[in-house]
């Protein structure tokens, strides 16, 4: 069965002033479709017919490849400039990863987990109650306030944040993170990282970052050749949170 063919056009490029992120420019008489497509996949509206993948762990290039498939299956037309072409062709992990024992799949697993425990707090699902440094990393908890209503356990920052537990409730989330944190607790959501000023930036500008300098995207390194036997989730946070235990 032939896809019946869209009036819509989608130019993919990269965003001309944040690392990583890609922009997509919209034309023709159902133009409007794609939109709706994009930002239904997380794309930001940052102007008329012009959005912005913006992520957490550098990933845009891979999911932007993702949409354009799916948009041209369809009937839309995509095109992708060089530049950008170049970004999704390219093999890379981020230097010295914590868990390196994992195949470039499995980061890519982790750190989306990562980017939807972000957009959850970003959208208003995940309400952050209090958090703490460690001694490691940054460490938090919260409730969500849709699906089970379950109340989390954070622990790390960007790319490498994670749910490390759940409880029942909020009051013994609570409970429990002040009994393993004490003094080192703090009211609300740790202020926002480096990474996620930027990402909140280019989600809303196709301008320069207008507070300091944008980190640059990791130095790309070869892809891990060891492949580990396939293990779930819950093994790669597990071996992880051991290894960073006091």
């Amino acid at each position: 069965m032939t896809t019946p063919s869209i009036d819509a056009h989608v130019r993919l490029d990269v965003h001309p002033h944040h690392s990583s992120a890609v922009t997509a420019v919209l034309t023709g008489s159902q133009a409007h479709i794609a939109h709706v497509a994009l930002e239904a996949g997380n794309w930001s509206v940052v102007g008329k017919n012009t959005l912005v993948l913006a992520r957490i762990d550098h990933e845009e290039p891979y999911w932007a490849e993702w949409a354009a498939e799916q948009l041209a299956t369809d009937g839309i037309t995509v095109e992708i400039t060089p530049k950008l072409r170049e970004a999704m062709d390219e093999e890379w992990t981020w230097p010295n990863y914590p868990m390196h024992w994992c195949t470039r799949s499995e980061i890519r697993q982790i750190s989306n987990e990562a980017q939807k425990i972000h957009d959850d707090i970003h959208h208003g699902h995940l309400l952050i109650h209090a958090h703490a440094h460690d001694g490691h990393t940054t460490v938090a908890v919260g409730t969500y306030l849709h699906q089970s209503g379950k109340s989390v356990y954070l622990h790390g920052e960007d790319h490498l944040r994670q749910v490390a537990d759940t409880f029942q409730s909020p009051a013994a989330a609570l409970v429990a993170f002040e009994k393993a944190h004490g003094a080192a607790m703090r009211p609300g959501p740790a202020p926002l990282t480096d990474t996620e000023q930027n990402t909140a930036q280019a989600r809303t500008s196709l301008g320069p970052p207008t507070a300091g300098a944008e980190p640059p995207r990791p130095e790309p390194e070869t892809v891990p050749a060891y492949a580990a036997d396939a293990g779930d989730h819950d093994t790669l946070l597990d071996t992880f949170l051991e290894d960073h235990r006091d």
